[in-house]
């Protein structure tokens, strides 16, 4: 739950950064080879860089806890990256070689990889989640975990899904969907993800979903979109639940 509100957070930093930057500022767009976020205290800060071997920052935008882009801070002055800054820059830069060069990252069609770089006490890493080009879908799987030492140099990359997983927002007709679900293998863990959990709080916003359910051999992760609220049951628990439910019937 802690890591996915890390994630969480550095997403809705880069989207809300994104459209102030596209709105507010299409004059640096030619500056900026790309962007990232991170969390300083109660305060999300996304960040555009330029390219090349030292990047500066072109622009940043500062939201708290709400992310309102009405009250938002802008600043739109190049300067150097500060240490935080270069460190995540680095990483963000190395994964994306990584995910560029090496056959264990996957791409699909209308699909778009987004880089989630971290530095904290549980070290450096960069989560790659794969999110949908067109509305209408939640896009689960094709997500993976680069982790690196201390030299930023990198020490593991894990796929963290076997397989990509998309889910409609609406039925075939338009109906409204109250619950989905997924399964997860044995490689994949017995609960439901970090990357799971922060698609789910970024994504159930915009759909009619109740719950979502995430099936392993061991055990069930339930979460509460509207509540955004997590509940593990055992599958043993489950299935005798869902006994008593069939004998009401």
């Amino acid at each position: 739950m802690e890591e996915a509100e890390r994630l969480y957070k550095s997403e809705m930093a880069s989207w809300y950064g994104t459209d102030l930057f596209l709105e507010k500022l299409p004059q640096k767009r030619e500056k900026a080879g790309a962007y990232l976020s991170y969390v300083t205290g109660d305060t999300a800060i996304c960040i555009f860089f330029s390219k090349g071997d030292k990047p500066k920052v072109v622009a940043s935008f500062h939201f708290d806890s709400t992310y309102n882009t009405r009250t938002a801070v802008i600043d739109d002055q190049d300067r150097e990256p500060t240490a935080m800054e270069a460190a995540l820059i680095s990483i963000r830069e190395k994964a994306l070689q990584a995910y560029q060069s090496d056959t264990l990252f996957k791409s699909y069609k209308d699909m778009n990889p987004n880089f989630i770089p971290l530095n904290d006490e549980k070290g450096k890493r960069v989560y790659v989640l794969t999110g949908p080009a067109n509305n209408g879908i939640v896009v689960l799987g094709n997500d993976y975990l680069i982790s690196f030492d201390k030299n930023e140099n990198i020490s593991s990359k894990k796929r963290l899904h076997k397989n990509i997983i998309t889910l409609p927002t609406k039925g075939e007709n338009g109906e409204e969907i109250s619950a989905t679900v997924h399964s997860h293998l044995p490689e994949t863990g017995d609960l439901i993800t970090a990357t799971d959990i922060c698609t789910l709080k970024l994504y159930g916003k915009f759909t009619t979903w109740e719950q979502h359910y995430v099936m392993s051999d061991k055990y069930v992760s339930i979460w509460d979109c509207k509540k955004n609220m997590l509940t593990v049951l055992t599958k043993k628990a489950w299935d005798k639940i869902a006994e008593k439910e069939k004998e009401k019937k």
